[in-house]
């Protein structure tokens, strides 16, 4: 572990962090090897300049999230003094009486980029592996390190906006001009010697060894608080960010609050408030559950802890997609965009090449906005070949059939064209509730088949929720992860049940949302409280969205498996559903509207007809019940598919009910929500829940059995 320190015969200081473990951090060891740096630079008699790089992959990774964890109010007052501490080295590389240049390696966010701001010149490599930014407020904290007054100072306020309050993160080449860095480098060869050559010519340069919030008489980027536009937006900006976020995130709100201070006061105050802010941050709930799911178990999934590790690496050459509707060309454009051929296939070859156009109008607007050229385009749109001929899905080495959720439709492509696949060829299946064990009873490999559920729409959405049916093999397990990673994806992996843990957790939100309606709480009561807990869509309006039409399709296949008796949970919403479409024709949005009417000018209002269906009088249910209702009725279900096996881990229930169902970001995922609420709380709430509402709030055994433990879901 150290800090490599080299003075070349120009009096140039190259200091090369590179510290043990594979990033550079700023962690316990971070503050002595700085200081002891500073002292020998300080000492040096005869210093040209200093160049700061990194012998790692990565600049600098940031501060140290375990610690940040670990933050109480018995320590946070240690932890304010040792940001201070922290800033007050950096003061001391930004004082140095010698120009001093980062030599921008690879990325640096969050910490990272604020060590970098600390020297005087900065100059980065421009390649794709390189982002900067602070993506602190997605971790529910702030950029601690003088990374939000810094921003401010040279930027100013509207600038940085999207960078602190929004976790912006850029290329080097999108940074340039913005403050952020000086200059890029096309090679990382010619980095150092670049920033060499900076040094040398500034060295007698006073106002190259001076940063702009030193030097007299700097304006501040778009003016300060006096300005007009500043103004306004100092006023506008809280309430807006409170509206955003549903007043359910205190970081971003805390940003923008130190954002502006910076306006009002001197540098140095200003540096003290941002450490005070952060310190705040890191005692509430929501940024240790954040820290602890965003980071934490999200470096755990994508490092591959569900993937078989025995099973070599593999990677996907040939897809062949089956089905060119909304999954279907959301999975040919996904596959595509990262050099994978594509082989599109529906019942007419007018079908499959409107799904390929689907592809077309995403890259086109890539190139309307200056993201991608025309060539890049014309070499993706190549490699989707749409097709209505069975013959040339020979050779693919994964089929993803992406057809309508009819288990006799999914049964027949399978046993039809599952032959066509290369040697040691796996058959992956995109249903969102579908068991896999039946669907793979069609195989004649049952071992090579596997579920894969994407999202909608699968160009935006981030995750694939991998399903391992009885049969499911390791093999096919392997290919289904490194081909979701490899399109650039993260993979969760669970177990088979009807509607696995998304569609199944998701489920029980709609479920209680139509429960209280026929309740005779208001409709539009029910949606706003769904988002006030943070949910991104009340449930009734995901219904009318999704279609009610659909949902009674799905119900229908459903018992024709065997799978839904009457009377159990689902059977509830089932009833209501019947009643929409079956007596007043109530289908959802797309067919005519459903629990709400749909004006051609996109307004929007309850059906006339609902108040008469399940309108009372007299209903008293809090708003803390109303909310408490649509959210634990998740996370008892998330709980249940733990306790059951349906989950193989916590970090796929976290990672799985944020990014792939909405679950609040506020909670670091259902499971973890359980623990921040404290374990007999949630026993005890859940007994009130039940005495009032129904046993499907009964807790289930697992929490009472982890409390007995002294464990927690992690």
């Amino acid at each position: 572990m150290s800090f490599h320190y080299e003075k070349d015969s120009n009096h140039v200081v190259t200091v090369t962090m590179d510290m043990d473990g594979p990033v550079n951090s700023m962690s316990d060891a971070f503050l002595p090897l700085f200081e002891a740096t500073l002292d020998r630079l300080e000492a040096e008699t005869e210093l040209a300049g200093v160049v700061l790089t990194s012998g790692k992959s990565t600049f600098f990774a940031g501060g140290d999230l375990n610690m940040l964890c670990e933050v109480t109010e018995e320590t946070v007052e240690d932890f304010f003094n040792g940001m201070c501490a922290t800033k007050a080295a950096m003061r001391r590389l930004e004082k140095l009486d010698a120009p001093v240049c980062a030599a921008i390696n690879g990325a640096a966010l969050g910490g990272g980029l604020e060590l970098a701001l600390s020297c005087h010149h900065r100059i980065a490599w421009n390649h794709h592996s390189v982002q900067l930014g602070f993506p602190e407020v997605t971790l529910g904290l702030l950029p601690g390190g003088g990374g939000n007054v810094k921003a401010v100072y040279l930027m100013g306020l509207m600038a940085a906006n999207e960078y602190i309050v929004e976790g912006k993160r850029v290329a080097p080449e999108k940074a340039l001009g913005s403050g952020l860095i000086d200059a890029v480098v096309d090679t990382k060869d010619e980095l150092l010697t670049v920033a060499k050559q900076w040094v040398l010519d500034n060295k007698n340069d006073e106002a190259a060894r001076t940063q702009p919030w030193d030097t007299k008489g700097y304006k501040i980027p778009g003016g300060n608080i006096r300005n007009p536009q500043v103004a306004q937006m100092v006023t506008m900006g809280a309430p807006m960010i409170r509206k955003n976020t549903r007043g359910l995130l205190p970081a971003p709100e805390k940003i923008f609050d130190v954002a502006v201070q910076a306006l009002t006061v001197d540098f140095e105050t200003a540096m003290r408030i941002e450490s005070r802010g952060l310190a705040e941050l890191a005692l509430t709930p929501q940024a240790k559950n954040m820290i602890n799911t965003f980071f934490f178990q999200m470096n755990k999934i994508n490092g591959g802890a569900s993937r078989p590790k025995d099973v070599p690496p593999q990677k996907t050459e040939r897809v062949g997609v089956l089905g060119a509707g909304m999954m279907g060309q959301g999975i040919a454009y996904s596959s595509a965009m990262v050099g994978i051929q594509v082989v599109l296939k529906d019942i007419s070859l007018e079908a499959a090449e409107k799904g390929k156009a689907y592809t077309e109008a995403l890259l086109q607007k890539r190139v309307d906005k200056g993201r991608m050229t025309t060539e890049k385009m014309a070499e993706v749109l190549s490699l989707i070949h749409p097709t209505a001929s069975d013959e040339d899905l020979d050779g693919c080495d994964l089929i993803i059939e992406a057809v309508f959720e009819n288990m006799k439709l999914k049964h027949q492509m399978t046993r039809d064209l599952e032959p066509r696949l290369a040697e040691g060829g796996i058959w992956g299946s995109n249903t969102s509730t579908l068991p896999i064990t039946q669907l793979a009873e069609a195989s004649q490999n049952a071992q090579n088949f596997v579920g894969i559920h994407f999202f909608s729409p699968v160009d935006k959405m981030p995750l694939v929720e991998i399903i391992v049916g009885k049969k499911t093999g390791d093999v096919a397990l392997a290919k289904a992860f490194d081909y979701t990673k490899q399109i650039k994806k993260t993979p969760i992996v669970v177990n088979d049940s009807l509607g696995f843990f998304t569609s199944r957790t998701f489920g029980t939100y709609l479920d209680e949302g139509v429960r209280m309606l026929v309740e005779g709480v208001k409709p539009v009561r029910i949606d706003n409280l769904g988002k006030a807990v943070g949910m991104p869509v009340g449930p009734l309006t995901v219904y009318d969205e999704v279609s009610l039409e659909l949902s009674r399709k799905a119900q229908e296949t459903w018992k024709e498996m065997g799978l839904v008796i009457d009377g159990d949970d689902r059977s509830f919403t089932a009833g209501v559903v019947d009643t929409m479409i079956g007596e007043h024709a109530r289908g959802g949005r797309y067919h005519g509207g459903g629990f709400y009417e749909y004006g051609a000018d996109g307004s929007k209002e309850v059906w006339s007809g609902l108040e008469a269906l399940y309108g009372k009088e007299g209903v008293e249910i809090s708003d803390q019940d109303v909310k408490e209702r649509l959210l634990f009725r998740q996370v008892i279900e998330a709980l249940k598919c733990l306790e059951t096996g349906v989950l193989r881990s916590v970090a796929d229930g976290n990672i799985g009910s944020i990014m792939g169902i909405g679950a609040p970001a506020w909670t670091g995922g259902l499971l973890q929500f359980v623990n921040t609420f404290g374990l007999q709380n949630f026993i005890d709430r859940c007994a009130q829940l039940s005495a009032a509402y129904g046993e499907r709030f009964d807790a289930p055994a697992i929490v009472a059995e982890k409390l007995a433990a002294g464990e927690t879901f992690a």
